[in-house]
């Protein structure tokens, strides 16, 4: 393997070339704008309104910008009236933000499987499961959280369809599919909120941060009240509800207001990062690439996705989980607990974490999807209504680099990598 190649991420945060997001961020220094507040603030949001749009009664919806997408999360749960003792039904195949936040108000996700050609909730077992919740605990789910995974849409018609004839708000997890539609609508727009993400990984980023999309300005200010510590109208603090310090720095949505000006190029660049693997990879037997089932589905595609079939042996298969790991694979750097075991009762099949091993020492990130949150011991005990669906992908799945940074020499670079990994 080549020493001379840069490390190939999966998604690295990348700035305008013209510098607009130091622009903004020296303004904020300059006229002391320093705070969890002001003109940066109030720019960011109106450009994620302008981006957005409009849902399919013409009506425009609100933005408030804050410090992450799981807060996001936490604050629509709360504007639905989520409290303890509820029941939310959410998307098992995602990341623990979807579902956390449900535990710190003290309810119970209920984890719905995917639908095979999307890899997102299947609205069946959604409906099954509010049938049954209603049947056991006598009170439907207070909310429903599906997930664009890695960009693709939900079946948006049909989950709304389940929770209008319900009448559950839906509450969409749009973290990773920003800009993603369906039908032509923007995610976010469809339900009573839509959560978008601006990690330091995702399509664009404020190094850290997160908005919640509102259906209008009476949603976005109850929204705004919890964000700021839920004050009361009094010359002095006087708090009569728990509220939460979740509002965006200004500093920050300076950032989010220079990338908004390459949004649109960043989503355009992963779909033709997408279509490249789709084409190199079309003739590599035992490698799938996961793509939207219909022109329905527009995918950002944040990550391009493949599945590696069982049969496929991979250099180096035989010491796959043979040490335990000590670092953080994927994500944000940060502090593992240190583990007695290399494996656990569900986990990528020992052809995927070889093949993620061999593309690591040729300098390409990879990573495993999500693990379904129904099999994390977190929630052991949580109810999930399984089909199988995302217990399989998680076994055959693996994320390869689709940033901004990675050039149509680097997926070529991959895929000749992958075809070498492969023993013939």
């Amino acid at each position: 393997m080549s020493n001379e190649r840069k490390m190939i991420y999966l998604c690295l945060a990348h700035m305008s070339d013209e510098g607009l997001e130091q622009k903004y961020i020296k303004e904020a220094f300059d006229t002391n704008w320093v705070v969890p507040l002001g003109p940066n603030v109030n720019g960011f949001e109106e450009d994620l309104k302008q981006f957005v749009g409009k849902d399919l009664q013409g009506q425009s919806k609100e933005v408030v910008a804050l410090s992450a997408g799981t807060a996001a999360v936490h604050l629509a749960l709360i504007a639905c009236g989520v409290k303890a003792g509820d029941e939310v039904c959410v998307q098992s195949f995602t990341f623990c933000a979807s579902s956390h936040p449900i535990t710190y108000l003290g309810a119970t996700p209920v984890f719905i499987d995917s639908e095979r050609d999307t890899w997102n909730m299947d609205p069946e077992l959604l409906e099954k499961a509010i049938l049954e919740r209603i049947a056991k605990t006598g009170k439907k789910p207070k909310a429903i959280i599906p997930v664009a995974l890695y960009g693709m849409p939900y079946d948006c018609e049909r989950i709304m369809a389940v929770a209008e004839k319900y009448d559950i708000p839906v509450i969409e997890d749009a973290a990773e599919g920003f800009g993603s539609r369906f039908k032509g609508q923007m995610l976010g727009t469809f339900g009573k909120f839509g959560v978008l993400s601006f990690n330091g990984n995702k399509m664009i980023t404020t190094s850290g941060g997160g908005a919640l999309v509102c259906a209008d300005e009476a949603s976005k200010n109850k929204v705004m009240w919890y964000a700021t510590q839920a004050r009361e109208a009094y010359p002095y603090y006087q708090h009569e509800e728990v509220g939460y310090n979740y509002r965006m720095s200004n500093i920050c949505a300076g950032i989010g207001r220079g990338q908004m000006t390459v949004a649109q190029s960043h989503i355009d660049h992963h779909k033709h990062v997408q279509a490249l693997y789709e084409e190199l990879l079309a003739d590599v037997e035992g490698i799938t690439v996961h793509k939207a089932p219909s022109a329905d589905y527009d995918s950002n595609y944040w990550l391009c996705t493949i599945e590696l079939d069982p049969a496929v042996r991979i250099k180096g298969q035989e010491n796959a989980y043979k040490e335990v790991i000590k670092s953080a694979v994927g994500g944000a750097a940060g502090v593992i607990h240190a583990v007695d075991t290399a494996v656990t009762d569900c986990q990528p099949n020992e052809n995927v974490e070889a093949l993620r091993v061999y593309m690591l020492d040729a300098k390409i990130e990879a990573r495993p999807v999500w693990k379904p949150m129904h099999k994390q011991p977190v929630y052991k005990n949580a109810p999930a209504y399984v089909n199988g669906v995302s217990e399989e992908v998680f076994k055959v799945g693996m994320c390869l680099p689709a940033g901004p940074y990675v050039t149509d020499d680097d997926v070529r670079y991959i895929v000749e990598t992958i075809k070498s990994a492969i023993i013939q």
